[in-house]
């Protein structure tokens, strides 16, 4: 699996994790929300750079052109609830792309909250198979969400490739990825952060992504 790090690149990435990641600018979740789906932007035309293109003839008003066009459908595919603004991102950019929605979250397995399980209830997607899979996910903390997601979207038909996207990540999240998909996936990555905590939240990180998008769960 390659792993694309934004962090280690000067871009205006940066930035919007910048404030992300700020307390202070946390206490506005419309603004926290836009920075989330302005990352996705982003991260999705860097991601386009590297998809498979071919040649298409357009008739304009006063002639022809051949412009690229991309080659295979992109199947994008995200994990509820977190996902939702990194996806309209990302869909901003593909806006020709179908779209899959998986319902896999984390149930910690112990009173003291240290130990966590990965539930999958839910999924509706087309079939991915022959299609460019893209994989969205703003967390990569544990790796089992992503995990869980990848082998449900993966059982509707294999697709040419996988990209998977992450807002923040950490080593053994990433390891745990490694473990899970094929070898030609690539992981993109705004930054990867060193572990986490006794509770499996990313340190720094910022927090609770669904959280600070839509507010609190019971």
């Amino acid at each position: 699996m390659k792993v694309i790090n934004f962090s280690e690149q000067n871009s205006v990435m940066n930035q919007y994790m910048t404030e992300i990641r700020d307390k202070s600018y946390q206490r506005n979740r419309l603004l926290f929300r836009n920075n989330i789906e302005r990352i996705g932007e982003l991260m999705a035309y860097e991601i386009s750079k590297t998809l498979t293109y071919k040649t298409k003839t357009v008739t304009t008003p006063l002639g022809t052109i051949d412009i690229p066009q991309l080659k295979n459908d992109v199947l994008l595919a995200t994990v509820l609830r977190a996902g939702l603004p990194f996806h309209e991102g990302f869909l901003r950019i593909f806006d020709h792309a179908e779209n899959g929605f998986v319902s896999a979250f984390r149930m910690y397995t112990n009173r003291e909250h240290t130990e966590v399980g990965i539930h999958t209830e839910y999924m509706a997607a087309p079939s991915a198979k022959g299609k460019t899979l893209i994989i969205v996910d703003p967390m990569l903390a544990t790796g089992g969400s992503m995990a869980a997601a990848y082998e449900a979207l993966l059982k509707t038909g294999r697709p040419a490739h996988v990209h998977i996207a992450c807002v923040i990540g950490t080593p053994e999240g990433v390891e745990v990825l490694r473990q899970a998909v094929s070898d030609d996936t690539t992981l993109w990555c705004a930054a990867i952060d060193p572990g986490m905590n006794e509770h499996k939240y990313i340190v720094p990180g910022f927090g609770d992504c669904g959280d600070l998008c839509y507010g609190e769960k019971l």
